[in-house]
């Protein structure tokens, strides 16, 4: 009997170990692509799977949102600018039969695919695009991984560039070319003035041209605005038309006197 139980022993142990070997917990977040005898068989999960030991295999799968960092890529931009750029890319698992079946290791695969992607759509572009329209090459970049993913069960939910690095000759470049434009836009503000100044002094002396007695009055006013200054000597000429004006009228009163 004592024999018996001992033989019995060795196989319980086995089959409590299979028992244990058969049960899959997967959270919430996770599921479970079973095969069956190499083929595939069913989706499974979250919560507790029983998985058959020797016939029924299990790979589990993460869904949830993977930050992949993309090192620095060499880009020649439409200009023949090199520059270095490196970006986020954020994707999830959609389909885990497809992440599993149709690609070796999608995160790999979508690592690579990145890279590649990311230096093909920048170089399409010229630098002054890449600082300017950063958010315009994210969606490009987006639209084009979320494409060539789908048939891998792999969704791209966003695309992020991180830096664009440019050599310190690029850099000084740059900034003699924001120098250049600043200098540029305040020299045409500076004409504009100038413009609308000349123009409200032409309409000024047009009024003034068509009333003599405002240009009088306004020479008068200027004459006691300098007077006004501490100043020893004042030498400033006096106009025909006013010259004029005056022995005009001290021409009638003679006349009248007389």
């Amino acid at each position: 009997m004592i024999d018996l139980q001992l033989g019995l022993f060795p196989l319980l142990l086995v089959l409590v170990f299979a028992v244990f070997s058969s049960i899959k917990i997967l959270r919430e977040y996770e599921r479970g692509v079973i095969f069956l005898l190499g083929r595939f068989w069913k989706v499974k999960g979250p919560g507790l799977v029983i998985v058959v030991p020797g016939i029924q295999q299990i790979v589990r799968v993460d869904l949830r949102v993977v930050t992949m960092d993309v090192p620095p890529q060499d880009v020649i931009s439409r200009d023949n600018v090199s520059v270095k750029v490196n970006a986020i890319v954020f994707f999830r698992v959609v389909d885990p039969e497809k992440a599993i079946i149709q690609v070796e290791n999608f995160l790999v695969a979508t690592s690579q695919l990145a890279q590649t992607t990311l230096r093909a759509v920048l170089g399409k572009h010229e630098l002054d695009e890449m600082l300017a329209e950063r958010e315009r090459l994210n969606l490009d970049v987006q639209q084009i991984l979320d494409a060539q993913t789908d048939s891998w069960g792999i969704k791209v939910t966003n695309v992020e560039i991180k830096h664009i690095d440019l050599n310190e000759s690029m850099v000084r470049a740059i900034a003699r070319q924001a120098e250049a434009e600043r200098e540029r836009r305040a020299k045409v503000i500076h004409a504009e003035g100038e413009k609308q100044a000349a123009q409200a002094l032409m309409e000024a002396a047009g009024m003034l041209s068509r009333e003599p007695a405002a240009m009088q009055l306004r020479y008068l006013q200027t004459l006691t605005q300098v007077a006004g200054d501490k100043s020893s000597t004042l030498v400033f000429p006096v106009p025909v038309d006013l010259l004029r004006s005056l022995l005009g009228r001290n021409g009638k009163e003679t006349t009248s006197t007389g």
